[in-house]
């Protein structure tokens, strides 16, 4: 049960310095609507909503955000998105996997397609990477919750699956179809987590030198940055060398 990548803890604190948080907020409002819009928009009826509203929660979105992302889906606003995966190649054959959330599919295609070219990637097929991940749950839990043993075994005893532990926080991985309850028994345990969902958890890295990581970053950074796109996943972790050199 491995400890957090370089990469995550790196991601952790270039999000932190950079505070993209109208874009954040952007895509978990997105995500609020489109989840209200599927379904009713009370999230005690609606398990995808519940689960939407306390991520962004999780990343201290007003309130206010939050009820007029439900008002407008209630309202019949806005436009109806379609959910799309895309899947590519990096540096080295990273796999990528983007998860975009779209009105306008061809625009969407594009954008992801010219990004993938422009910074050293090449889109590919659907199915054509995703085989290398496991489709899982996640829950992510800040470090102060306790000791890596404590929720390691908390975890395991409400049938998580693994949990990777680092200075960043804790992160708790369980069969997908077991997400609900695994969090709500974890929620009882250690209260709200900053982030739950499913996942594309890689099921090897490969190791990418200082070189290679800053085309991957660079790569995965524009992707992440992309309107419709919510979120992307990837297959590496970083070198000794890169680590130290990119996460000063």
């Amino acid at each position: 049960m491995a400890g957090h990548s370089k990469w995550a803890n790196i991601q952790h604190r270039k999000g932190r310095q950079d505070a993209k948080r109208s874009k954040m907020f952007s895509k978990l409002s997105k995500e609020i609507t489109v989840a209200a819009k599927m379904g009713a928009p009370d999230p005690d009826m609606n398990p995808r909503l519940r689960l939407a509203i306390q991520n962004a929660k999780g990343q201290s979105m007003p309130k206010d955000n939050i009820d007029r992302a439900i008002k407008k889906a209630s309202a019949g606003e806005g436009d109806d998105y379609a959910e799309i995966r895309y899947e590519g190649r990096g540096p080295d054959g990273v796999g990528i996997i983007v998860e975009a959330l779209t009105d306008n599919r061809n625009r969407t295609a594009s954008d992801v397609r010219s990004t993938f070219s422009k910074n050293g990637g090449q889109l590919g097929e659907t199915g054509s990477v995703s085989f290398g991940f496991d489709r899982m749950g996640m829950i992510e839990y800040p470090a102060e919750i306790g000791s890596e043993d404590d929720v390691m075994e908390a975890a395991i005893e409400v049938g998580a699956d693994d949990v990777e532990s680092g200075e960043e926080g804790h992160t708790i991985y369980c069969a997908f179809e077991d997400l609900a309850e695994v969090s709500t028994a974890l929620e009882e345990r250690f209260g709200e987590a900053t982030s739950q969902g499913p996942t594309w958890r890689p099921q090897t890295n490969i190791e990418l030198d200082v070189e290679k990581a800053e085309t991957m970053m660079r790569l995965y950074d524009a992707l992440d940055d992309l309107d419709d796109v919510q979120k992307v996943y990837a297959n590496f972790e970083l070198s000794d060398e890169a680590a130290e050199k990119l996460g000063g």
